[in-house]
């Protein structure tokens, strides 16, 4: 048996709806798991957890004090996050 996509989706929703509707498969971000209605069944995948690059948008003209907080402690977040066993 051959596993091919039929579709591209960029929404949790919009994936949760279609498998729910459509008996499809589809991989989703563990954090979602609490959000599956109870039609659906969520396992968790083994091996090394994939990883995803991420960004920080922000408007450059933002003068927030908590903006810079948040930009000079990140990387610091980040690290110490990675560090921290997968549940």
């Amino acid at each position: 048996m051959v596993v091919s996509p039929v579709h591209a989706l960029d929404g949790i929703a919009t994936r949760i709806s279609l498998v729910a509707s459509t008996g499809g498969v589809t991989l989703l971000p563990a954090h979602v798991e609490p959000l599956l209605p109870r039609s659906l069944v969520s396992r968790p995948l083994t091996g090394n957890a994939p990883v995803i690059e991420i960004a920080a948008g922000y408007r450059a003209d933002n003068p927030s004090p908590i903006l810079q907080v948040f930009l000079k402690s990140i990387d610091g977040l980040i690290t110490s996050r990675a560090k921290l066993p997968i549940a």
